[in-house]
């Protein structure tokens, strides 16, 4: 295939991109997370604009905390317009001599009482504490600077810009990657050799493109070369 796919998601672990129904990272092999419903669109909508997603459990916290201000709101409303005042009229006796009580006048300037308002509780399952979810949360990268990665049941034809051995480190492999996408050359990513049968195992093969045919990846050799890539080629790349 040729040209960019649409938006992909992106490991939680590593920031790299992976396809939607795609298990497990190809980079880290993290286990990624099935976001499908309702549920999985607000994550990835989440994620796509923000850095940083908590955990599934901010939804039913929000939803919980949505409730409760409802709830307090009514209340408030209800105090405000239903109490009703009482009138306290106080009624006090003179003494005129022994044996005998009269009653005196009724006071003048009678009080009111306001009735007090119900109090309302909310019940309910209380979510989680925030900061004590069921799995630690961890702080994804920001998804601008993400690379990419070969998609998932693939086969077809890349330029390889670099192989780096496993011990550079994949940090070392996404920079390289990240040079590349900066320089302009599409669809640059990062693959692990050893899970493909057509490379040679043991290398972090930092790549660009994903094209169908040899020619349409030897298209793009010259612009590899001339953006720091003197040693770039085409490979196969099959599963």
């Amino acid at each position: 295939m040729s040209g960019e796919d649409a938006d992909p998601d992106y490991c939680p672990r590593c920031g790299v991109a992976c396809e939607p129904l795609q298990e497990y990272c190809l980079g880290c092999g993290e286990r990624l997370p099935a976001n499908r419903g309702v549920v999985g669109v607000l994550v990835r909508e989440w994620q796509r604009r923000l850095p940083w997603y908590p955990g599934d459990w901010v939804w039913p916290a929000l939803l919980f905390l949505t409730v409760a201000i409802l709830a307090t709101a009514a209340a408030v409303a209800a105090g405000s317009s239903g109490g009703s005042g009482t009138t306290i009229v106080a009624q006090p006796t003179v003494a005129l001599g022994p044996g005998r009580r009269q009653a005196a006048p009724p006071a003048t300037a009678p009080g009111t009482v306001p009735a007090a308002p119900q109090p309302t509780v909310t019940t309910g399952p209380l979510p989680k504490a925030p900061g004590a979810p069921s799995t630690p949360a961890r702080t994804m990268p920001n998804p601008a600077g993400a690379v990419a990665s070969w998609p998932a049941g693939t086969t077809g034809y890349t330029d390889v810009l670099e192989s780096l051995p496993l011990a550079s480190g994949r940090q070392t492999a996404a920079a390289r990657a990240r040079t590349a996408k900066l320089a302009g050359l599409p669809r640059a990513g990062v693959l692990v050799s050893s899970a493909y049968a057509s490379l040679h195992p043991g290398y972090l093969v930092v790549f660009s493109g994903v094209y169908r045919t040899p020619a349409e990846a030897s298209a793009g050799l010259a612009a590899a070369h001339s953006h720091g890539f003197p040693d770039a080629y085409v490979a196969r790349v099959t599963h």
